[in-house]
Parts: C-alpha cells; sequence; structure tokens
C-alpha cells in the first residue's frame, strides 16, 4: 500500500460518482482539489464531514478548489446519500477499494478493542499540478473547512 506524503504527485484515480459518471484526478487538471477519503455514506462522522465540505463549497469554488469524497460504498449509496444532503460535490464509489489502497488510506482500525480493515478517515489537498500540498490524518468533521483554511492559510 503507498505511502503518500506532502510534495508527491498524487495517484491517479477513476471511478463513477453518485449520478454513474465517470470522475477522475486528470479531470482536475488546473484545478486544486480537496479530495477526501471517508469510510462509510449516513454515518455521523462521515455525515458532518460531507456537510461541512458542502455547506462551504461555494467559498471554495471562489477559491479555486473543487471538492471530490471518496468511499467503498457503491453508486447507489452515493445516490441516496447525496440526494438526502443535497451535495453538490461528486461522491465516488469505490468498492474494490482500488482508490483508497492507492492513496494509502484503506488499513487496520480498532473499535471497542476489536480490529478491522476499513477507510482511515483522510483529506488531501493537490494543487494545479496533481502534487499533493497537504495530507489530515486527524480530521475535525464537524469543522473540516476551518481546519483546512487554517492550515493552508486561505484568505
Amino acid at each position: 500500500m503507498a505511502i503518500l506524503n506532502i510534495g508527491d504527485q498524487a495517484p491517479d484515480f477513476s471511478g463513477l460518482n453518485q449520478k454513474g459518471e465517470p470522475v477522475s484526478l486528470s479531470g482536475f487538471k488546473g484545478k486544486k482539489l480537496i479530495l477526501y477519503f471517508y469510510p462509510k455514506d449516513n454515518t455521523p462522522g462521515c455525515t458532518a464531514e460531507s456537510c461541512n465540505l458542502n455547506d462551504n463549497y461555494q467559498m471554495w469554488l471562489s477559491k479555486g478548489y473543487e471538492v471530490v469524497g471518496v468511499s467503498p460504498d457503491n453508486v447507489a449509496s452515493h445516490l441516496k446519500f447525496a440526494d438526502k444532503f443535497q451535495f453538490a460535490f461528486n461522491l465516488v464509489a469505490d468498492p474494490e477499494k482500488e482508490i483508497v489502497q492507492a492513496y494509502g488510506v484503506w488499513g487496520e482500525k480498532s473499535n471497542y478493542g476489536k480490529k478491522y480493515m476499513g477507510v482511515m478517515r483522510t483529506t488531501f489537498v493537490i494543487d494545479e499540478k496533481g502534487i499533493i500540498e497537504n495530507i489530515f490524518e486527524k480530521v475535525d468533521t464537524k469543522n473540516h473547512t476551518d481546519q483546512i483554511i487554517k492550515a493552508l492559510d486561505i484568505k
């Protein structure tokens, strides 16, 4: 599994969004991208994080950023999640876990002493040339936008 660092070229990916349309990293060339990985649609933390980014989506666009979420859920699950909360950005389905593995965010987790494999909530900020500008491994789900703004010193 990949270990990515700030300054690395972001791995290209492609998958289907909640509408069944293809989405790939190369489609964002020339734009900055907030690429966030989350464990599961319609769970409390994932909903808080996605809603926080969506509530600030117009601000992100005005600063030259696009937002894309990725989880192992399928297209149908993403469609229900996106429709329920009116998300304006793409949610990419990764049921084969190819994208999460390419980004090194699939790994062992622990909950109440039980170990299992899952998505480690992580956000990558990628610049216009596809270079990783920042990585957030400790995501503040309710205040993720503020967390990113502070770290990147966005005005």
